[in-house]
């Protein structure tokens, strides 16, 4: 996550999602930012939405979502996840906000601090920039920062956590891309994988067993309510 990028579409869809998953704060919820340094890529760019022709065809998915999104960038002008943590439209989240770092060292310290300030947590969501862990960026490497690792990831889950995840898309056909994704998380945290696909990037959910009913249940909303724009998909068998 990049602070460049609050308040475009994707954020906009990546609260909504959060903020049914959690029941609107009925479980509790973590964000991981994992905040990295700004840089001059036009990512981020995604702010038609809020335009005023725009209103009236996406501000029905989530009126106090949008507003807050459109205050970030008309009101208060400034583009950081702080505007965002204030904003209490993430009830009873608590939040990791550090930039994190390259170095093997760094990455490990900023886990484990993560780790205890969402011991509580029944949902924890990461925010890489890119998403799940190449063969290419071995952790440690430069711009290693821009993914969590499996090994992370799986740590969260056997903490108890749930665990959600963004994910950009790769240079290969979506389908068969998230269907390899999801296999690939479960490896790591047993078979209770859901999907949300939007058309630019996908979230992937990892279940715990005692809270698959709860989600179950957010997942229908999610497709009712954003239908048309997140589109739900289960990776498991009941």
């Amino acid at each position: 996550m990049k602070n460049q990028y609050v308040a475009d579409i994707n954020d906009y869809r990546k609260y909504g999602l959060l903020r049914i998953l959690s029941g609107y704060g009925a479980i509790s919820t973590g964000v991981c930012w994992m905040l990295t340094t700004p840089d001059k890529r036009p990512d981020g760019k995604f702010l038609d939405y809020l335009e005023n022709r725009n209103l009236d065809k996406l501000r029905p998915f989530d009126p106090p979502l949008f507003d807050a999104m459109y205050e970030i960038i008309h009101g208060i002008k400034q583009r950081h996840v702080a505007h965002v943590e204030q904003s209490e439209i993430l009830p009873n989240t608590s939040f990791h906000s550090t930039v994190i770092q390259d170095a093997h060292s760094d990455r490990t310290s900023y886990f484990n601090v993560m780790a205890n300030a969402f011991c509580h947590a029944d949902l924890v969501f990461f925010d890489p920039d890119n998403g799940l862990e190449v063969e290419s960026k071995p952790k440690g490497r430069r711009d290693s920062c821009k993914y969590l690792y499996r090994d992370e990831l799986f740590r969260t889950y056997t903490d108890g956590h749930s665990v959600l995840m963004y994910q950009h898309f790769c240079r290969e056909n979506r389908d068969p891309f998230i269907t390899r994704i999801a296999s690939s998380i479960s490896e790591q945290t047993g078979p209770n994988i859901y999907s949300f696909r939007t058309s630019n990037v996908v979230f992937f959910l990892a279940a715990q067993r005692d809270k698959l009913d709860h989600f179950a249940k957010q997942a229908q909303i999610v497709s009712s309510k954003w239908a048309g724009q997140i589109e739900t998909l289960r990776h498991f068998k009941d």
